[in-house]
Protein backbone atom coordinates (compact mmCIF):
# COMPACT_ATOMS: atom_id res chain seq x y z
CA UNK A 1 0.00 0.00 0.00
CA UNK A 2 0.97 3.59 -0.25
CA UNK A 3 2.30 5.76 2.42
CA UNK A 4 -0.50 7.97 2.51
CA UNK A 5 -2.80 5.14 2.28
CA UNK A 6 -0.85 3.15 5.26
CA UNK A 7 -1.46 6.25 7.44
CA UNK A 8 -5.26 6.58 6.92
CA UNK A 9 -5.07 2.45 8.33
CA UNK A 10 -4.50 4.15 11.72
CA UNK A 11 -7.42 6.47 11.05
CA UNK A 12 -10.09 3.23 11.01
CA UNK A 13 -12.34 2.40 13.78
CA UNK A 14 -11.62 -0.92 15.09
CA UNK A 15 -15.21 -2.09 13.74
CA UNK A 16 -14.16 -0.96 10.23
CA UNK A 17 -10.27 -2.54 10.77
CA UNK A 18 -12.04 -5.97 11.57
CA UNK A 19 -14.53 -5.88 9.13
CA UNK A 20 -11.75 -4.83 6.64
CA UNK A 21 -9.75 -7.85 7.62
CA UNK A 22 -12.72 -10.44 7.70
CA UNK A 23 -13.04 -10.01 3.94
CA UNK A 24 -9.47 -9.57 3.30
CA UNK A 25 -9.24 -5.55 2.00
CA UNK A 26 -6.42 -5.27 4.16
CA UNK A 27 -4.20 -7.63 6.50
CA UNK A 28 -3.43 -8.09 10.01
CA UNK A 29 -0.06 -7.86 9.01
CA UNK A 30 -0.65 -4.42 6.98
CA UNK A 31 -2.38 -2.81 9.85
CA UNK A 32 -0.29 -3.54 12.31
CA UNK A 33 2.63 -2.47 10.69
CA UNK A 34 0.81 0.46 9.68
CA UNK A 35 0.60 1.52 13.70
CA UNK A 36 4.53 0.24 14.57
CA UNK A 37 5.15 2.93 11.94
CA UNK A 38 3.26 5.72 13.31
CA UNK A 39 4.38 4.96 16.47
CA UNK A 40 8.04 5.23 15.54
CA UNK A 41 7.18 8.56 13.92
CA UNK A 42 5.10 10.55 16.42
CA UNK A 43 5.76 8.72 19.80
CA UNK A 44 9.36 10.13 20.27
CA UNK A 45 7.21 13.49 21.03
CA UNK A 46 3.88 12.06 22.58
CA UNK A 47 5.05 9.73 25.00
CA UNK A 48 2.11 7.51 24.93
CA UNK A 49 3.94 4.26 25.18
CA UNK A 50 6.19 3.13 28.08
CA UNK A 51 7.12 -0.44 26.12
CA UNK A 52 6.49 -0.97 22.48
CA UNK A 53 5.81 -4.52 21.04
CA UNK A 54 7.07 -4.62 17.60
CA UNK A 55 8.49 -7.96 17.15
CA UNK A 56 5.29 -9.82 19.11
CA UNK A 57 3.08 -7.79 17.52
CA UNK A 58 4.19 -8.46 13.93
CA UNK A 59 4.56 -12.11 15.05
CA UNK A 60 0.84 -12.37 16.00
CA UNK A 61 -0.71 -10.66 12.94
CA UNK A 62 1.36 -13.11 10.71
CA UNK A 63 -0.28 -15.99 12.82
CA UNK A 64 -3.60 -13.91 12.57
CA UNK A 65 -3.08 -13.86 9.23
CA UNK A 66 -2.46 -17.68 8.56
CA UNK A 67 -5.74 -18.44 10.77
CA UNK A 68 -7.68 -15.93 8.35
CA UNK A 69 -6.37 -18.07 5.71
CA UNK A 70 -7.67 -20.99 6.63
CA UNK A 71 -10.59 -19.82 7.77
CA UNK A 72 -10.74 -19.39 11.26
CA UNK A 73 -11.61 -15.81 12.33
CA UNK A 74 -11.48 -15.55 16.09
CA UNK A 75 -14.71 -12.59 16.16
CA UNK A 76 -14.58 -8.53 15.25
CA UNK A 77 -11.66 -7.99 16.61
CA UNK A 78 -9.65 -10.81 14.67
CA UNK A 79 -6.45 -9.54 13.81
CA UNK A 80 -7.13 -5.62 15.05
CA UNK A 81 -4.17 -4.22 16.98
CA UNK A 82 -4.64 -2.49 20.68
CA UNK A 83 -2.51 -1.56 23.30
CA UNK A 84 -3.42 -1.47 27.23
CA UNK A 85 -2.34 0.98 30.43
CA UNK A 86 0.97 -0.05 31.70
CA UNK A 87 -0.80 -1.44 34.91
CA UNK A 88 -2.51 -4.43 32.93
CA UNK A 89 -0.13 -7.53 33.31
CA UNK A 90 0.98 -9.17 29.88
CA UNK A 91 2.77 -12.42 29.80
CA UNK A 92 6.52 -11.92 28.96
CA UNK A 93 6.15 -8.02 29.04
CA UNK A 94 7.24 -5.84 31.39
CA UNK A 95 4.09 -3.99 33.45
CA UNK A 96 5.82 -1.00 35.33
CA UNK A 97 2.38 0.72 36.37
CA UNK A 98 4.21 3.72 35.39
CA UNK A 99 7.12 2.99 38.57
CA UNK A 100 10.31 3.20 38.84
CA UNK A 101 9.81 -0.04 41.84
CA UNK A 102 8.52 -1.99 38.96
CA UNK A 103 10.56 -1.08 36.26
CA UNK A 104 11.83 -4.60 35.60
CA UNK A 105 8.49 -6.75 36.55
CA UNK A 106 7.61 -9.34 34.26
CA UNK A 107 4.18 -11.13 34.58
CA UNK A 108 4.05 -15.04 34.32
CA UNK A 109 0.49 -14.26 33.07
CA UNK A 110 -1.89 -12.29 30.96
CA UNK A 111 -4.46 -10.25 33.27
CA UNK A 112 -7.96 -11.57 32.64
CA UNK A 113 -9.08 -8.88 30.30
CA UNK A 114 -6.16 -8.84 28.04
CA UNK A 115 -6.20 -12.68 27.92
CA UNK A 116 -10.08 -12.56 26.58
CA UNK A 117 -9.03 -9.79 23.99
CA UNK A 118 -6.35 -12.14 23.06
CA UNK A 119 -9.29 -14.97 22.47
CA UNK A 120 -10.61 -12.53 20.43
CA UNK A 121 -7.80 -12.17 18.15
CA UNK A 122 -6.90 -8.82 19.24
CA UNK A 123 -2.83 -7.53 18.94
CA UNK A 124 -0.96 -5.87 21.81
CA UNK A 125 0.77 -3.34 19.97
CA UNK A 126 2.59 -2.26 23.15
CA UNK A 127 2.19 -0.96 26.61
CA UNK A 128 1.23 2.70 27.69
CA UNK A 129 2.05 5.32 29.70
CA UNK A 130 0.68 6.45 32.58
CA UNK A 131 0.07 8.40 36.07
CA UNK A 132 2.49 6.53 38.41
CA UNK A 133 0.65 3.76 40.22
CA UNK A 134 -2.48 5.24 38.50
CA UNK A 135 -2.00 8.07 41.46
CA UNK A 136 -3.04 11.15 39.52
CA UNK A 137 -5.36 12.69 37.43
CA UNK A 138 -3.14 15.01 35.42
CA UNK A 139 -0.82 11.94 33.61
CA UNK A 140 2.29 12.99 34.73
CA UNK A 141 5.41 10.75 34.66
CA UNK A 142 8.56 11.69 35.91
CA UNK A 143 10.13 8.06 35.23
CA UNK A 144 9.05 7.64 31.35
CA UNK A 145 8.64 11.09 30.53
CA UNK A 146 4.51 12.89 30.55
CA UNK A 147 2.57 12.09 27.45
CA UNK A 148 1.95 15.12 25.27
CA UNK A 149 -1.48 15.92 23.92
CA UNK A 150 -1.62 16.02 20.26
CA UNK A 151 -4.37 18.88 20.14
CA UNK A 152 -1.82 21.77 20.62
CA UNK A 153 1.71 20.94 18.90
CA UNK A 154 3.05 24.15 20.61
CA UNK A 155 2.14 23.95 24.33
CA UNK A 156 2.61 21.07 26.64
CA UNK A 157 -0.60 20.45 27.62
CA UNK A 158 -1.85 17.13 29.98
CA UNK A 159 -3.67 14.49 28.36
CA UNK A 160 -5.75 14.05 31.86
CA UNK A 161 -5.10 11.09 33.82
CA UNK A 162 -4.27 8.30 34.76
CA UNK A 163 -4.61 6.71 31.57
CA UNK A 164 -2.71 9.31 29.85
CA UNK A 165 -1.00 7.25 26.99
CA UNK A 166 -3.77 6.06 26.21
CA UNK A 167 -5.24 9.19 25.51
CA UNK A 168 -2.56 10.54 23.75
CA UNK A 169 -2.16 7.55 21.58
CA UNK A 170 -6.22 6.78 20.77
CA UNK A 171 -6.12 10.27 19.79
CA UNK A 172 -3.23 10.72 17.61
CA UNK A 173 -3.88 7.47 15.66
CA UNK A 174 -1.34 5.63 17.20
CA UNK A 175 -3.30 2.88 18.31
CA UNK A 176 -7.12 2.52 17.36
CA UNK A 177 -8.31 1.44 21.08
CA UNK A 178 -7.00 0.62 24.44
CA UNK A 179 -7.99 -0.01 28.06
CA UNK A 180 -7.77 2.37 30.81
CA UNK A 181 -8.57 2.03 34.50
CA UNK A 182 -10.81 4.61 36.12
CA UNK A 183 -10.56 5.17 40.12
CA UNK A 184 -12.11 9.01 39.94
CA UNK A 185 -11.90 9.47 36.14
CA UNK A 186 -8.59 8.09 34.72
CA UNK A 187 -10.85 7.20 32.02
CA UNK A 188 -13.12 9.88 31.09
CA UNK A 189 -10.65 12.99 32.10
CA UNK A 190 -8.37 11.98 29.63
CA UNK A 191 -11.01 10.83 26.87
CA UNK A 192 -12.39 14.38 27.36
CA UNK A 193 -8.95 16.08 27.13
CA UNK A 194 -8.05 14.31 24.17
CA UNK A 195 -10.87 14.05 21.97
CA UNK A 196 -11.68 10.12 22.32
CA UNK A 197 -14.60 8.42 23.46
CA UNK A 198 -14.09 6.26 26.57
CA UNK A 199 -16.38 4.29 28.67
CA UNK A 200 -15.72 3.42 32.75
CA UNK A 201 -18.36 0.37 33.60
CA UNK A 202 -20.38 -0.18 36.91
CA UNK A 203 -18.34 -1.44 39.59
CA UNK A 204 -18.17 -5.38 38.87
CA UNK A 205 -18.62 -5.15 35.31
CA UNK A 206 -15.17 -5.97 34.38
CA UNK A 207 -12.81 -7.87 35.97
CA UNK A 208 -9.87 -6.38 37.32
CA UNK A 209 -7.57 -9.51 37.66
CA UNK A 210 -4.19 -9.17 36.81
CA UNK A 211 -4.36 -5.39 36.79
CA UNK A 212 -2.12 -3.19 39.54
CA UNK A 213 -4.82 -1.78 41.89
CA UNK A 214 -5.14 1.89 43.24
CA UNK A 215 -8.04 1.80 45.22
CA UNK A 216 -9.74 -1.59 45.45
CA UNK A 217 -13.44 -0.81 46.13
CA UNK A 218 -13.14 2.50 43.64
CA UNK A 219 -11.37 0.98 40.55
CA UNK A 220 -12.63 0.18 37.42
CA UNK A 221 -11.27 -1.17 33.87
CA UNK A 222 -12.78 -0.06 30.51
CA UNK A 223 -11.93 0.70 26.91
CA UNK A 224 -10.87 3.98 25.17
CA UNK A 225 -11.25 4.23 21.64
CA UNK A 226 -12.59 6.78 19.17
CA UNK A 227 -16.06 5.45 19.08
CA UNK A 228 -19.16 4.03 20.84
CA UNK A 229 -19.09 1.24 18.64
CA UNK A 230 -15.72 0.97 19.18
CA UNK A 231 -16.18 0.78 23.29
CA UNK A 232 -18.95 -2.06 22.74
CA UNK A 233 -17.02 -4.01 20.67
CA UNK A 234 -14.24 -3.89 23.26
CA UNK A 235 -16.63 -4.43 26.42
CA UNK A 236 -18.84 -7.41 24.10
CA UNK A 237 -14.67 -8.90 24.61
CA UNK A 238 -13.43 -7.73 28.40
CA UNK A 239 -17.46 -8.14 30.47
CA UNK A 240 -18.51 -11.11 32.28
CA UNK A 241 -17.53 -13.10 35.48
CA UNK A 242 -13.95 -13.63 36.36
CA UNK A 243 -13.65 -16.49 39.15
CA UNK A 244 -9.84 -14.77 40.03
CA UNK A 245 -11.74 -11.24 41.07
CA UNK A 246 -14.72 -12.05 43.36
CA UNK A 247 -16.11 -8.58 43.12
CA UNK A 248 -17.26 -9.47 39.37
CA UNK A 249 -20.75 -9.87 38.72
CA UNK A 250 -22.74 -13.16 37.85
CA UNK A 251 -25.17 -10.61 35.97
CA UNK A 252 -25.16 -11.86 31.94
CA UNK A 253 -23.47 -10.18 29.24
CA UNK A 254 -25.40 -8.58 26.59
CA UNK A 255 -24.69 -7.83 23.14
CA UNK A 256 -23.86 -4.41 23.69
CA UNK A 257 -23.34 -3.49 19.98
CA UNK A 258 -26.79 -4.26 19.44
CA UNK A 259 -28.38 -1.51 21.14
CA UNK A 260 -26.54 0.38 18.80
CA UNK A 261 -29.90 1.37 17.07
CA UNK A 262 -29.22 5.11 16.33
CA UNK A 263 -32.02 6.18 17.44
CA UNK A 264 -32.97 7.83 21.38
CA UNK A 265 -36.36 8.49 20.99
CA UNK A 266 -38.45 8.10 23.65
CA UNK A 267 -35.50 8.03 26.37
CA UNK A 268 -35.46 10.11 29.41
CA UNK A 269 -32.16 11.98 29.64
CA UNK A 270 -31.23 14.54 32.60
CA UNK A 271 -29.04 16.94 32.28
CA UNK A 272 -27.11 17.55 35.42
CA UNK A 273 -26.80 21.22 36.18
CA UNK A 274 -25.75 21.89 39.88
CA UNK A 275 -22.51 21.02 40.79
CA UNK A 276 -21.87 20.06 37.54
CA UNK A 277 -22.72 21.78 34.14
CA UNK A 278 -23.01 25.40 36.32
CA UNK A 279 -19.54 24.85 37.98
CA UNK A 280 -17.86 24.38 34.22
CA UNK A 281 -16.22 27.25 31.96
CA UNK A 282 -18.25 29.07 29.70
CA UNK A 283 -17.29 27.62 26.28
CA UNK A 284 -17.71 23.63 28.14
CA UNK A 285 -21.13 24.76 29.41
CA UNK A 286 -22.39 26.05 26.04
CA UNK A 287 -21.50 22.82 24.20
CA UNK A 288 -22.37 20.29 26.81
CA UNK A 289 -25.58 22.14 26.82
CA UNK A 290 -26.04 22.17 23.34
CA UNK A 291 -25.19 18.40 23.05
CA UNK A 292 -28.30 18.16 25.17
CA UNK A 293 -30.74 20.34 22.96
CA UNK A 294 -29.16 18.26 19.83
CA UNK A 295 -30.32 14.68 21.88
CA UNK A 296 -33.63 16.43 22.61
CA UNK A 297 -34.33 17.31 18.87
CA UNK A 298 -33.27 13.87 17.80
CA UNK A 299 -36.16 13.12 20.13
CA UNK A 300 -35.29 12.47 23.57
CA UNK A 301 -37.14 14.10 27.18
CA UNK A 302 -34.85 16.12 28.40
CA UNK A 303 -35.13 17.88 31.89
CA UNK A 304 -32.82 19.45 34.71
CA UNK A 305 -31.63 16.96 37.45
CA UNK A 306 -30.21 18.34 40.83
CA UNK A 307 -27.85 16.51 43.20
CA UNK A 308 -26.79 17.42 46.30
CA UNK A 309 -25.10 14.63 47.63
CA UNK A 310 -21.78 15.29 45.42
CA UNK A 311 -21.07 17.56 47.77
CA UNK A 312 -19.27 15.30 50.04
CA UNK A 313 -18.29 13.06 47.59
CA UNK A 314 -14.66 14.55 47.44
CA UNK A 315 -13.55 14.61 50.91
CA UNK A 316 -15.12 10.38 51.66
CA UNK A 317 -13.43 9.17 47.79
CA UNK A 318 -10.08 11.26 49.31
CA UNK A 319 -10.14 9.38 52.38
CA UNK A 320 -11.01 6.21 50.69
CA UNK A 321 -8.65 6.24 48.04
CA UNK A 322 -5.78 7.72 50.16
CA UNK A 323 -6.18 5.04 52.89
CA UNK A 324 -6.56 2.11 50.32
CA UNK A 325 -3.94 3.13 48.26
CA UNK A 326 -1.31 3.13 51.28
CA UNK A 327 -2.26 -0.58 52.52
CA UNK A 328 -1.53 -1.57 48.90
CA UNK A 329 2.19 0.86 49.16
CA UNK A 330 2.49 0.15 52.17
CA UNK A 331 5.93 -1.96 51.87
CA UNK A 332 7.48 -0.39 49.52
CA UNK A 333 6.54 3.16 51.06
CA UNK A 334 8.87 1.71 53.79
CA UNK A 335 11.35 0.32 51.68
CA UNK A 336 12.21 2.88 48.61
CA UNK A 337 10.23 5.85 49.15
CA UNK A 338 12.74 7.54 47.30
CA UNK A 339 11.64 5.78 44.15
CA UNK A 340 8.37 7.39 43.98
CA UNK A 341 7.70 10.34 42.13
CA UNK A 342 7.34 13.26 44.73
CA UNK A 343 3.51 14.18 44.00
CA UNK A 344 2.38 10.31 44.97
CA UNK A 345 4.71 10.10 47.14
CA UNK A 346 2.90 12.77 49.01
CA UNK A 347 -0.48 11.42 48.28
CA UNK A 348 0.35 7.88 49.64
CA UNK A 349 1.76 9.48 52.88
CA UNK A 350 -1.70 11.12 53.20
CA UNK A 351 -3.22 7.87 53.95
CA UNK A 352 -1.81 7.31 57.11
CA UNK A 353 -3.61 10.86 58.63
CA UNK A 354 -6.71 8.75 57.51
CA UNK A 355 -8.70 7.16 60.82
CA UNK A 356 -10.84 4.04 60.58
CA UNK A 357 -13.40 5.83 61.79
CA UNK A 358 -13.35 8.40 58.75
CA UNK A 359 -12.72 5.13 56.39
CA UNK A 360 -15.91 3.79 57.78
CA UNK A 361 -18.02 7.42 57.64
CA UNK A 362 -16.83 7.54 53.52
CA UNK A 363 -17.99 4.17 53.27
CA UNK A 364 -21.31 4.44 54.78
CA UNK A 365 -22.26 8.14 52.84
CA UNK A 366 -21.59 5.68 49.62
CA UNK A 367 -24.86 3.76 50.20
CA UNK A 368 -26.50 7.63 50.07
CA UNK A 369 -25.20 9.25 47.53
CA UNK A 370 -25.53 5.66 45.23
CA UNK A 371 -29.26 5.95 46.53
CA UNK A 372 -29.60 9.96 45.12
CA UNK A 373 -28.23 8.50 41.69
CA UNK A 374 -30.24 6.05 41.36
CA UNK A 375 -33.55 7.75 42.22
CA UNK A 376 -32.57 10.58 39.80
CA UNK A 377 -32.27 7.51 37.15
CA UNK A 378 -35.32 5.76 37.99
CA UNK A 379 -37.03 8.36 36.39
CA UNK A 380 -34.77 8.89 33.26
CA UNK A 381 -32.48 6.68 31.66
CA UNK A 382 -29.09 8.36 31.44
CA UNK A 383 -27.59 11.99 33.08
CA UNK A 384 -25.91 14.08 31.03
CA UNK A 385 -22.70 16.52 32.31
CA UNK A 386 -19.75 17.88 31.23
CA UNK A 387 -16.72 15.39 31.64
CA UNK A 388 -14.08 17.58 33.01
CA UNK A 389 -14.76 21.46 33.55
CA UNK A 390 -12.34 22.80 31.43
CA UNK A 391 -10.68 21.88 28.56
CA UNK A 392 -6.84 20.84 28.63
CA UNK A 393 -4.37 22.75 30.90
CA UNK A 394 -0.80 23.81 30.32
CA UNK A 395 1.75 21.62 31.96
CA UNK A 396 2.07 23.29 35.72
CA UNK A 397 -0.96 25.17 35.21
CA UNK A 398 -1.59 25.40 39.07
CA UNK A 399 -5.71 26.87 39.31
CA UNK A 400 -7.59 27.71 36.86
CA UNK A 401 -11.66 29.39 37.23
CA UNK A 402 -15.25 27.58 37.37
CA UNK A 403 -18.22 28.83 37.52
CA UNK A 404 -18.26 28.68 40.79
CA UNK A 405 -14.88 30.48 41.28
CA UNK A 406 -10.80 29.89 41.64
CA UNK A 407 -9.98 25.93 41.71
CA UNK A 408 -6.80 24.01 42.05
CA UNK A 409 -6.15 22.00 38.32
CA UNK A 410 -5.92 18.65 39.82
CA UNK A 411 -9.16 19.27 42.20
CA UNK A 412 -11.15 20.49 38.74
CA UNK A 413 -10.10 18.05 36.91
CA UNK A 414 -11.20 14.91 38.87
CA UNK A 415 -14.20 17.13 40.27
CA UNK A 416 -17.22 15.52 37.85
CA UNK A 417 -16.56 11.91 36.92
CA UNK A 418 -15.66 11.09 41.10
CA UNK A 419 -18.87 10.94 42.33
CA UNK A 420 -19.40 7.95 40.17
CA UNK A 421 -16.29 6.00 41.16
CA UNK A 422 -17.99 6.11 44.38
CA UNK A 423 -20.95 5.32 43.62
CA UNK A 424 -19.92 2.35 40.96
CA UNK A 425 -22.63 3.45 38.22
CA UNK A 426 -21.78 3.08 34.46
CA UNK A 427 -20.13 6.86 32.61
CA UNK A 428 -19.01 7.39 29.64
CA UNK A 429 -17.29 10.12 28.28
CA UNK A 430 -17.56 11.30 24.82
CA UNK A 431 -16.45 14.66 23.02
CA UNK A 432 -19.26 17.03 22.62
CA UNK A 433 -17.38 20.12 20.84
CA UNK A 434 -13.91 22.64 20.92
CA UNK A 435 -13.12 25.32 22.30
CA UNK A 436 -12.26 28.21 20.55
CA UNK A 437 -8.69 27.38 20.74
CA UNK A 438 -9.15 24.25 19.34
CA UNK A 439 -9.10 22.03 22.09
CA UNK A 440 -11.59 19.27 23.07
CA UNK A 441 -14.95 19.37 25.16
CA UNK A 442 -16.67 16.30 26.98
CA UNK A 443 -19.65 15.66 27.50
CA UNK A 444 -20.17 12.31 30.34
CA UNK A 445 -23.32 10.18 29.70
CA UNK A 446 -24.48 8.44 33.39
CA UNK A 447 -26.59 4.94 33.13
CA UNK A 448 -28.39 3.08 35.68
CA UNK A 449 -25.68 0.36 37.15
CA UNK A 450 -25.25 -2.81 34.54
CA UNK A 451 -27.05 -0.55 31.96
CA UNK A 452 -23.80 0.29 29.54
CA UNK A 453 -26.13 -0.40 26.99
CA UNK A 454 -27.88 2.33 27.25
CA UNK A 455 -25.05 4.53 27.60
CA UNK A 456 -23.12 3.42 24.86
CA UNK A 457 -26.49 3.79 22.74
CA UNK A 458 -26.78 7.36 23.79
CA UNK A 459 -23.32 8.00 22.88
CA UNK A 460 -23.54 6.31 19.44
CA UNK A 461 -26.63 8.00 18.63
CA UNK A 462 -24.93 11.38 19.60
CA UNK A 463 -22.10 10.60 16.78
CA UNK A 464 -24.27 9.69 14.57
CA UNK A 465 -25.75 13.37 14.91
CA UNK A 466 -22.40 14.69 14.35
CA UNK A 467 -18.85 14.79 13.93
CA UNK A 468 -16.32 15.61 16.89
CA UNK A 469 -15.65 12.50 17.06
CA UNK A 470 -14.16 11.74 13.53
CA UNK A 471 -11.51 15.11 13.88
CA UNK A 472 -7.62 14.36 14.23
CA UNK A 473 -5.39 16.87 15.84
CA UNK A 474 -3.25 19.14 15.25
CA UNK A 475 -0.29 17.46 16.12
CA UNK A 476 -0.97 14.11 14.07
Amino acid sequence: MRSAETNELCWLSMADLGRMIATKEVSPVEVVRAHLDRISALDARLRAFITVCADSALQSARASEADLMAGKVAGPLHGVPWAPKDLYSTKGVRTTGGSKILGDSVPAADATVVARLGAAGAIVLGKLNMHEFAYGPEGLNAHYGDARNPWDARAHRITGGSSSGSGAAVAAGLAPGSLGSDTGGSIRIPASLCGITGLKPTYGRVSRAGVLPLAWSMDHVGPMTRTARDCALMLNAIAGYDPADPTTSVLPVPDYTAALRGDVKGLRVGLLCAHFTDVATAEVRAAVEAAAEQLERAGAILDEVNLAGVLHVAAASSAIVASEALAYHAGWMRARPQDYQPDVRERLRMGAFVSGAHYVRAQQLRALVRSEIDDALAKRDVLLAPATPIPAPVLGERETTLGDGTSDVRAALIRLTRPFNYSGHPAAAAPCGFTAGGLPIGLQIVGRPFDEATVLRVVDAYQRLTDWHTRRPSAA
